[in-house]
């Protein structure tokens, strides 16, 4: 099966290999991560203080303006008929999960079924990113999967856990912590599009896709994926666990924990590529430190830099010891092509 990936490549990235096939990734000792890092971060640090000075010059008169365009949240029910959320759709596979083929949902979105236009407006610019119009979500971004590798590595536990998946464009992070047997999995992004058309259909279409997986993970020896989506009887109990949101980060905290339904602070939270704009570091921080449980985890995958917006990990990274709320630490860095890494964030003062 020929696999579609829409990954952003920077024209002054190198190329890199297809997400399918096997990388060399390995976990980082101390000394390691010291060793990888030293010159990358040297060289951020300048770029860090310089890019946070200027950031917050610019657009500190802009502050007003731009809370005025902050993007509402909203909450997305499930469908009762879960044949219609999969209605037209062709399922294919990665990292042993289902995810609806994104030409057709384009097709759609593009003949009137996207009423935020966000598809129109990303062809017309020739953009995968309009800040605060469209923010990436309707492509699978590669540092997911990396992060996808480092659950299995590090041996991260799922387990009656509540996690949030933020930022989540296709859902394939909450996708594994539902499968991790996760109490409760919430997906945010900040268009209701992509909420609509691509994260909960994927949801929808792997769990009721789990039973014909059997107990077998090798891909090796499971049968080849459906095209088309099974036919749902009933709800599924795994959806039962799961809740949708879309819009700003701050709109979707503000709307969490001012809800008469009833809501605890997640024990995990997911985000992968979504440091990019240092302009959203504040908000992005201040969300993490709002739903964050004290004694939870943060596990965030990015590129080391994103030419072209100016942020990247360690630009984040400094951001957030000037802030003193977390400890942070780069857990893991892949070298091949674009340097990329994955960073656990918790509570100063948890256990």
């Amino acid at each position: 099966m020929a696999f579609r990936f829409n990954f952003f490549i920077d024209e002054n990235e190198n190329n890199e290999p297809d997400t399918n096939d096997k990388m060399d990734l390995q976990l980082c000792s101390p000394k390691q991560k010291q060793e990888s890092a030293e010159k990358s971060k040297q060289a951020a640090d300048t770029v860090a203080d310089s890019s946070l000075r200027l950031s917050t010059d610019k657009h500190q008169d802009e502050t007003s303006k731009k809370k005025l365009c902050l993007k509402a949240a909203k909450e997305h029910n499930i469908p009762e008929d879960l044949n219609k959320v999969l209605e037209n759709k062709v399922l294919e596979t990665v990292s042993d999960l289902y995810y609806i083929n994104m030409s057709a949902v384009e097709m759609t979105c593009l003949d009137g079924g996207d009423e935020e236009g966000i598809v129109s407006k990303s062809v017309s610019s020739h953009s995968d990113l309009i800040p605060g119009v469209y923010e990436g979500g309707l492509k699978i971004w590669e540092c997911t999967f990396d992060l996808i590798e480092y659950f299995s590595e590090a041996e991260i536990e799922f387990t009656n856990k509540t996690v949030l998946d933020l930022g989540c464009g296709a859902g394939l992070l909450g996708i594994v912590a539902l499968r991790g047997k996760a109490e409760k999995v919430h997906f945010q992004d900040y268009n209701s599009t992509v909420i609509d058309k691509i994260t909960l259909p994927n949801v929808v279409a792997n769990c009721l896709n789990e039973s014909s997986r059997g107990d077998s993970g090798d891909r090796k020896t499971s049968k080849p994926p459906l095209k088309r989506p099974r036919k749902a009887e009933c709800l599924p109990d795994v959806l039962t666990k799961c809740r949708f949101f879309s819009g700003e980060w701050s709109e979707v905290s503000q709307l969490l924990l001012s809800s008469n339904k009833p809501f605890s602070k997640y024990d995990i939270i997911l985000t992968s590529e979504t440091i990019y704009n240092p302009d959203y570091y504040s908000a992005l921080h201040d969300t993490l430190a709002q739903l964050l449980d004290r004694n939870g985890h943060v596990y965030l995958a990015s590129k080391a830099h994103y030419f072209g917006v100016g942020g990247g990990i360690y630009l984040f990274e400094k951001f957030i010891e000037e802030r003193n709320v977390f400890r942070s630490s780069i857990v893991k860095i892949i070298d091949k092509g674009l340097q990329r890494c994955i960073m656990e964030m918790a509570f100063k003062d948890s256990s």
